[in-house]
């Protein structure tokens, strides 16, 4: 029976290793000078154990008495989770190093937060969701401060650390509600004791502080002021990772909680995630327009973004959950050639986050330039780019559950977000001649923005089978 649990577990195992065997090397011979190395074996474990996810899993299984589920939901996360986590990693290696931020610890707590992000995708009970969640959190902690000398990077991780204890006592009071009234901890035995009709009043609240401290991890609005200050405040390559698998692993937790634990009272939530969409669309859209720092504004682009991924959840549908996983996967690869974008802003070597420093960079470098349109417009929504498509499925699922006016109010929101989007694109073709950034050509770079471009337009022949995959995903969710 454990030789079974182990084996299901195994990719979880096989990474905690790792990152502990690279820690143990690391502090008792090179420290940072093995930084580069590990950054890039990191990213190479990441991408052969999501392989492996991806190529071996199938079925549904389930290890240590139902708290930890490996199924086709599952995987699809995980292998998004892995190959976001590696891409991040090697686009942001060089612009780590240069600056002297490059520690060993980087790459493995990066890893180690991968583990929690995993075991939060797979968790069939609260105190696995709770175990993986603050792995990941602890994780995130650190690196969002990793930046030593700078009072912003240290501010974004109190900050963080502050908000996030906070929502892991909202998140645990109320799992301790679920527990208290449900008699168990399994979310097969929170579905029996829920049922269909007449949820126990202490039940409900449960749900309610649960769900409250799920929203602050996909930095939904009210639980999202965290989230600008973090994304200004810490390393750009950090930022990329905070806005990509962070947002996949929670996103599926809260897909996991609400479907498994209470997918038989779905009137009960449905109403709680669509205000928190509603109002994550409209405060992202709004509060964006002001914003002259790029990394901000893409803070308050990834609220939208996610309150469109919850206007897929809160339809409580199979054909809603896909439509979700579909848009995550999409605004992820959006995300990372961005980033990556973002990362090669610079001007005398130093970074530049300045949204006026575009102007006319068109005449520059007509080959980047052109891929960040693409980018832009793709996540604006604007057809016939996979951003569009994203939009649409989670708009179609809403309106097919009954949810015609979250559908309305997410095309509204999308018309305001647009804005922001294409102000970007105006800077960079039609704006005034000012002091050029740098050239700066970096290979690595190159490559993310070009591909993530290049994805956004070819991606509309089929997707790339990501919606096949999503399809058997959330079919293995939602019964």
């Amino acid at each position: 029976m454990i030789q079974a649990d182990l084996n299901i577990i195994l990719p979880e195992i096989l990474l905690s290793v790792y990152a502990m065997v690279a820690l143990v090397a690391a502090v008792y011979t090179g420290k940072d000078k093995l930084a580069p190395m590990l950054t890039w074996a990191t990213a190479g474990v990441f991408l052969l154990v999501g392989a492996w996810i991806g190529m071996n899993g199938e079925g549904s299984n389930v290890a240590f008495n139902g708290m930890f589920v490996d199924d086709a939901f599952s995987r699809f996360a995980k292998v998004a989770i892995l190959l976001s986590a590696a891409a991040v990693l090697v686009m942001g290696q060089e612009y780590m190093q240069r600056r002297g931020m490059l520690r060993f610890e980087y790459p493995i707590l990066v890893a180690l937060a991968a583990v929690g992000m995993m075991t939060m995708v797979s968790a069939g009970d609260l105190m696995a969701l709770y175990m993986g969640l603050e792995l990941q959190s602890l994780s995130l902690y650190v690196v969002a401060s990793m930046r030593r000398d700078s009072v912003k990077s240290t501010e974004a991780g109190m900050k963080y650390f502050v908000l996030g204890a906070l929502s892991s006592g909202l998140l645990l009071y109320g799992s301790s509600l679920v527990y208290g009234f449900a008699g168990t901890t399994t979310f097969s035995g929170i579905i029996t004791a829920v049922g269909d009709e007449h949820t126990p009043i202490g039940l409900l609240f449960g749900l309610t502080f649960v769900t409250a401290g799920l929203a602050f991890k996909v930095s939904a609005v009210p639980f999202h002021m965290w989230t600008p200050d973090v994304y200004e405040g810490a390393p750009t390559p950090i930022t990329a990772f905070f806005a990509t698998a962070p947002k996949i692993a929670a996103m599926g937790l809260f897909a996991r909680v609400l479907h498994d634990a209470f997918g038989g009272v779905v009137g009960d939530w449905q109403q709680i995630v669509a205000l928190l969409s509603v109002l994550s669309m409209f405060l992202g859209a709004i509060a964006a327009i002001g914003q002259t720092n790029i990394k901000r504004l893409m803070a308050y682009s990834s609220i939208a973004h996610m309150g469109y991924a919850l206007m897929g959840l809160a339809s409580g549908t199979a054909y809603g959950v896909e439509a979700m996983l579909v848009y995550m996967a999409i605004y992820v690869t959006m995300n990372i050639g961005t980033f990556a974008f973002i990362l090669s802003m610079e001007k005398d070597g130093q970074p530049v986050v300045d949204i006026a420093s575009l102007n006319m960079f068109s005449k520059r470098d007509s080959l980047k330039a052109l891929a960040v349109l693409l980018l832009m417009f793709s996540l604006a929504g604007v057809p016939p780019l996979v951003g569009f498509f994203g939009k649409f499925y989670v708009l179609r699922a809403a309106y097919d559950a009954g949810l015609a006016w979250l559908a309305i109010m997410g095309v509204i929101a999308s018309v305001i977000g647009a804005f922001y989007y294409l102000r970007i694109v105006y800077y960079m073709y039609f704006g005034e001649e000012t002091d050029a950034l740098d050239k700066n050509r970096a290979p690595v770079l190159q490559v993310f923005i070009v591909v993530a471009a290049a994805a956004m337009l070819l991606g509309i022949v089929n997707l790339f089978g990501v919606d096949g995959a999503a399809q058997a995903a959330s079919a293995a969710l939602v019964n």
